[in-house]
């Protein structure tokens, strides 16, 4: 048992919480009466629940066989042998003793003397602790074996006094912490996952091809099932599944709403089926009930609803504080309001608590019990009717039958229990209905009538498929909007509650650290250059001292921002900037100064000559030259050691790793780390030891994750990626490399990261099949490697770290840093692992999630993370498609997190700043529901208001009421309007006309001299009277005019179907002389209408 791990931090929580019941039990619980607790277990395996077993398991998270556990007032006694005493070492806590846990004796069995000796210890340890007469225990658990019967054998003896402390027991082992509702959890996930993919479609085949099968044969089923995985949700471990009983199968008329029940060898009755089924995960116990009804009548839908409501009602009733009995009298007072009848006909109890054991029986959910639900405990609560009749059933067995329904569930305070077995109950979901051959044709008959409508109702016909369409999207997003708005209203709350009390001000605010130089007079150096007022650097001390005034004045070097020397002509300027309110632009830089209104120093400057005078040794900008390098040395020093000191703050001091000797321990070789210890990376051996894990390289540095430290464990494998890799995300940060780091991954290469492209190719090359072929193999052989490192971990530390796999399928592509990565969804994660930085998001501090940019216009969205932490800068993923928002939504939804979108990108440094500064405002202005999409009724306006802008169908229908005139003068306007459009044209671009636009206006002139045969003055004159229409002011419709006003590029654009429209009339007329005159303007309107 070398190699399994116990959590010690678990054990002595609950062995405090044991030693504090006891302590302040009272004179009338069994607890407080027993001078002493005896856990004895022997050889049993026949034995699936016992209070010795769940005592042992809640405690160490094992069961000890052959292991004798006595509970002293100040002394814990372990007897067993050699193997599990060095397993129990690992919980002895130590120096622990002050803070109520007893010291812990280990002794090693003895078959010399069949453990004489070793129970005379534990007997006189019995007899010292408090009175040492009453001897508290577990009186069912009756174990065989010799170590028992000589356990037996030296107590009788004695003259103890025995009392039962079974119930007190159960009592202080209900509530349950967050890791064992996790586990509980997961446990129900896999009840729910097994009847609703294996058992109940098992059950609907039989229905449908009208098979017979046994009861019996079908329970079996169920436990096959469990080896398969596509019948258990993600994350579970198979090996540590296995059934609370054998599931529990029930038609034809013979009902017991019992758990104590076998399923029968007769065949499934096609009437009503009540199941029973629950799943033990870790030791840990979930249960599920449901009842299905095959053609059930009106009356057994009436009575199966109201059945529903009756367990509504103890859900609401089963509190924090409530007592068990009022929880019965509550079930039963509503079931009597309905029918006295009914009433004897309910089962005697209405559920029990759960957890390491299935069936506790001193919690029972009674009319006469006194025990009182507490926040955390963990209830199957089961209520259904026997007996009941059914006039309209088949044969016997069809008239006789009963309602059964039970799920698990958990006590809050404040609040309903909440349901852990979320599987589907309502009327819809257990209600199977058969039709015959012939209904089933007339039904299509029907249906094939009511699908022909008549022929002038065609385009409802439409509309009534586009509705059946969108009615199944509708609900679905409908009940996401649901559960959304369910989010927004629990999270105010929650974070109110959470933030209140909690201290804001500048407490947290940096400051600049104030260095002294010399605390008294007597430290200032005795040096010859301080005392003839020359520059003198004092390493020790890491200061400068100036001369001032004619005085020697010390300076740290901290104080010092940035130092210059120049040289101009004969002399040498040595300048030297300080640190003072003002010198650097940042947020917040006033404070960062202990006293910012003392008198600052800014900036001197010395000068020296560059000239040596006769008798001098060197020239006097020697100092200065000295003095340069020396503060250059000295500054960077001190900003080296302040960098490292800097990277050394908020680490926490971990434990000493537990290095395991032996050989056998989980072990990968050729592992690279992230990030590298050194500028190159190395290659090492990851092994697991017995509190963490120890990296070493090939070099000796060495790098411990310990176990405790461990915040996620994720396992990536090498399915679509070029690597396979192990990546923890920390707690606290570790030191190595000389900076901290909050993740380490390990991973080795699968295949060539680079391809040579000069080497030839081809597609049957053997070399290259070969290569493939090994490629895949090696992948396959990692995964393998891998994986088994995996589950060797999780056993040896009893999962207290558990390898989490990112859900590839699930995955979209965003930016959270530089590059666009793939972003992978786990458990309780979204992930990116490949790339480094690695981008790791636990869900369980995400308070909400904001999706910015989110408009049809735009292919991409933003992604917002605000942690529950609003000190904590928020997390961003830039550039995620639009096209996967949907499933994003969905997947954030399902994971209980409330998200809001907008159309803009929101400035969070500000908008956290407001919530730091007065949470209490912000809550009490609504809080969080600013980011919730505007009402529909603005965006209708803003709709208005931009169609009253520009309404194509008013110009069009006013420009037909001014063409309602005759239609020779309609003629006419229409191509004077083309004239103006072509000339306003030819101005509006006149400027901007490159080389080969002017030569097709002089291509086009020449052909329209040649076509009309124009003199020069005659072009001269229409070039004239071109010009005069350009610049006369058009009479044309609004739409137009409205064009006009806009930019040339934009009018353009808009008038170009109109133009072209017009160029077509003006080729087809070019031909006819008459028509051409009227282009110069009203002149050859006139001269039209006088002929």
């Amino acid at each position: 048992m070398a190699n399994i791990h116990v959590d010690k931090d678990a054990f002595l929580r609950r062995i405090k919480s044991l030693y504090s019941a006891w302590n302040k039990a009272s004179e009338s619980d069994p607890l407080g009466k027993m001078d002493a607790l005896v856990v004895a277990n022997g050889q049993d395996e026949e034995v699936v629940y016992s209070k010795t077993t769940s005592i042992q398991t809640w405690l160490f998270g094992y069961e000890l066989a052959d292991t004798l556990m006595v509970l002293g007032d100040k002394t814990l006694y372990m007897l067993a042998s050699k193997k599990k005493i060095e397993f129990l070492r690992q919980v002895d806590p130590g120096k622990e003793n002050d803070s109520g846990v007893p010291g812990i004796k280990l002794l090693v069995r003895d078959k010399a003397d069949k453990d004489k000796a070793n129970f005379g210890k534990i007997i006189e340890g019995i007899k010292k602790s408090r009175k040492g007469k009453t001897l508290g225990e577990f009186a069912k658990d009756k174990f065989p074996g010799d170590f028992m019967d000589a356990w037996r054998s030296a107590l009788k003896g004695t003259g103890f006094e025995k009392i039962d402390v079974s119930s007190s027991m159960a009592e202080v082992m209900a509530p349950k912490e967050d890791l064992e509702l996790k586990t509980i959890q997961k446990a129900c996930y896999a009840t729910c996952d097994v009847f609703n993919k294996y058992l109940k479609e098992q059950i609907m085949e039989i229905i449908d091809a009208d098979k017979k099968v046994k009861h019996s044969k079908l329970a079996d089923g169920v436990e096959q099932a469990l080896k398969n995985k596509k019948f258990l949700p993600a994350g579970i471990d198979a090996s540590q599944l296995d059934m609370c009983y054998p599931a529990i199968i029930q038609s034809g008329g013979k009902y017991s709403l019992k758990f104590s029940t076998v399923s029968s060898d007769e065949n499934l009755d096609f009437g009503t089926i009540i199941i029973s089924m629950g799943l033990r995960y870790k030791s840990y116990c979930s249960n599920i009930v449901r009842t299905l009804m095959v053609d059930p009548t009106d009356k057994m839908k009436e009575y199966y609803e109201f059945l529903l409501e009756v367990e509504e009602e103890i859900q609401k009733k089963l509190q924090h504080g409530t007592k068990l009995s009022a929880v019965f009298d509550a079930a039963a007072g509503m079931v009597k309001s309905k029918s006295g009848s009914l009433l004897d006909r309910m089962t005697k109890n209405v559920g029990f608590g759960m957890g390491i054991e299935f069936r506790e029986g001193s919690m029972l959910i009674t009319n006469k019990s006194n025990i009182t639900a507490k926040k955390g405990m963990v209830f199957n609560i089961n209520v259904g009717f026997s007996e009941l009749d059914n006039k309209d059933g088949k044969g016997s067995a069809g008239k006789k039958y009963a309602l059964f329904i039970g799920d698990t569930v958990l006590v809050n305070e404040g609040a309903a229990a909440s349901v852990l077995t979320n599987s589907k109950k309502r009327w819809k979901h257990v209600g199977i209905f058969l039709k015959d051959e012939d209904e089933e044709e007339e039904d299509e008959e029907e249906e094939e009538k009511k699908e022909q409508p008549p022929e002038f109702l065609g385009r409802g016909r439409r509309n009534a498929v586009l509705e059946n369409r969108t009615r199944p999207d509708a609900t679905a997003e409908e009940r996401r909007l649901k559960h959304q708005k369910e989010l927004a209203d629990r999270l105010n709350e929650e974070a109110r509650e959470r933030l209140r009390g909690k201290q804001t001000g500048t407490d947290g605010k940096k400051m600049r650290k104030s260095n002294i130089s010399y605390k008294t007079l007597s430290h200032l150096p005795s040096e010859s250059e301080v005392k003839e007022l020359k520059l003198f650097v004092d390493k020790k001390y890491e200061t400068i001292i100036l001369p001032i005034f004619g005085l020697p004045t010390p300076f740290h070097i901290s104080s010092v921002k940035n130092i210059s020397q120049s040289v101009e002509g004969d002399y040498t300027y040595l300048r030297i900037n300080f640190f003072h309110p003002g010198s650097a632009l940042g947020r917040n830089e006033g404070n960062l100064f202990p006293q910012p209104d003392a008198t600052f120093l800014k900036e001197i400057t010395y000068r020296s000559s560059n000239t040596k005078e006769p008798g001098e040794i060197s020239a006097p900008s020697s100092n200065l030259n000295t003095a340069h390098r020396l503060i250059k040395e000295v500054q960077k020093k001190f900003k080296t050691r302040e960098m490292e000191e800097k990277e050394k703050e908020g680490i926490v001091k971990q434990d000493a790793l537990i290095v395991n000797p032996n050989r056998g321990n989980p072990k990968l070789k050729d592992l690279y780390i992230r990030p590298n210890i050194v500028s190159k990376r190395i290659s090492g051996t990851l092994e697991a030891h017995t509190n963490g894990f120890r990296f070493t390289s090939v070099r000796g540095d060495k790098v411990d994750v310990l176990y405790n430290n461990i915040k996620n464990a994720f396992f990536m494998p090498c399915d679509g990626e070029m690597i396979i890799l192990l990546h923890f995300h920390l707690r606290h940060a570790i030191l190595f490399g000389k900076k901290k780091h909050m993740d380490v991954q390990f991973y080795t290469e699968v295949g060539e990261i680079t391809t040579d492209l000069g080497k030839h190719q081809h597609m049957h090359d053997r070399d290259d099949l070969r290569a493939e072929q090994a490629e895949r193999e090696m992948r396959q052989k990692l995964k393998s490697a891998f994986k088994n490192f995996c589950e060797k971990v999780e056993a040896l530390t009893k999962t207290q770290v558990e390898f989490d796999t990112p859900f590839r399928e699930l995955g979209f592509h965003g930016a959270p840093f530089r590059s666009t990565v793939l972003l992978q969804p786990t458990s309780g994660c979204l992930v990116n692992l490949t790339e480094w930085p690695p981008f790791v998001i636990s869900l369980d501090g995400v308070e909400l999630v904001h999706f910015e940019r989110v408009s049809f216009s735009l292919k991409n969205f933003d992604m917002v993370f605000v942690f529950k932490d609003y000190t904590k800068k928020v997390a961003m993923v830039n550039s995620i498609p639009v096209q996967v928002l949907d499933n994003v939504k969905e997947w954030l939804n399902s994971c209980d997190l409330r998200y809001t979108d907008g159309v803009q990108s929101l400035n969070w440094t500000k908008i956290m700043k407001t919530i730091t500064d007065d949470p209490e405002g912000f809550f009490d202005n609504g809080g969080w529901s600013f980011l919730a999409p505007e009402s529909d009724a603005e965006e209708d306006d803003d709709d208005d208001e931009e169609d009253e802008a520009f309404d194509p169908s008013s110009d069009l229908s006013g420009s037909d009421e001014e063409s309602s005139g005759d239609s020779e003068e309609s003629d006419w306007e229409d191509e004077e309007e083309d004239s103006d459009g072509e000339e306003e044209l030819d101005s509006s671009e006149e400027s901007g006309k490159d080389w080969d636009e002017l030569e097709d206006e002089a291509r086009k002139a020449d052909m329209e001299r040649d076509v009309y045969g124009d003199a020069p003055e005659q072009q001269q004159q229409r070039s004239k009277s071109k010009h005069k229409s350009s610049h006369k002011p058009p009479q044309k419709s609004p739409h137009k005019s409205s064009h006009k006003s806009s930019s040339s590029s934009h009018k353009s654009s808009h008038k170009s179907p109109h133009k072209s429209g017009h160029s077509r009339d003006r080729d087809r007329d070019r031909g006819s002389p008459k028509k051409r005159k009227h282009s110069g303007g009203d002149h050859g309107r006139d001269k039209k209408r006088r002929k």
